[in-house]
């Protein structure tokens, strides 16, 4: 807490800070933190979905994006899931699930750029309350961005990470498709 004096009135104010949070990010043996991502669905009605929802009882890949139309994200990290969806649900996997800081009509006009894409649901965290909750935000308002997810794939078994392949920077190094399939 804070105490702010307003001088004009002679009272002081106490003001609540917001708690800080320097979370570590979502590690393997973790349980992914339940939250609400939107996206659109096959008619095209504006969908709120619980992350638990989607991932309860089920293994799933959960990956996360700096942003829709970037060229590292738009040119390799997604196109490498949407390329080996198929091998991916040979392994096992039973859905392949991208996370960006985006809203949801961009989420939607980027998916609709990939029109050979049949396993790969894009959904948007547009707050980046998601994100936070998984300890990954990147702060890239220096860059005009604002806050914004680390580049990051996770094999989510029944809600349990059991491979967390997180990125530095803008690298993109260890969270490709082909790193998950290594680690299947």
């Amino acid at each position: 807490m804070e105490r702010v004096t307003n001088r004009s009135r002679s009272r002081s104010i106490i003001k609540k800070s917001a708690p800080s949070r320097d979370m570590a990010p979502i590690a393997v043996g973790n349980v992914i933190p339940d939250g609400t991502l939107s996206y659109f669905d096959h008619k095209d009605d504006l969908q709120s979905v619980s992350v638990h929802s989607l991932a309860a009882g089920k293994k799933v890949i959960l990956f996360g994006v700096p942003g829709a139309f970037t060229p590292t994200c738009s040119l390799k990290h997604v196109p490498g899931f949407i390329e080996r969806a198929e091998e991916l649900k040979s392994k096992g996997v039973d859905d392949i699930l991208l996370v960006s800081v985006n809203d949801p009509f961009v989420m939607k006009a980027w998916a609709k750029s990939y029109p050979e894409n049949k396993h790969v649901k894009f959904l948007a965290d547009g707050l980046a309350k998601y994100t936070h909750a998984l300890g990954l935000e990147l702060d890239l308002g220096d860059k005009g961005l604002g806050t914004r997810s680390r580049r990051f794939a996770l094999l989510l078994d029944d809600l349990k990470v059991k491979v967390a392949n997180i990125e530095s920077g803008g690298e993109f190094t260890v969270s490709s498709a082909e790193e998950i399939i290594k680690a299947l």
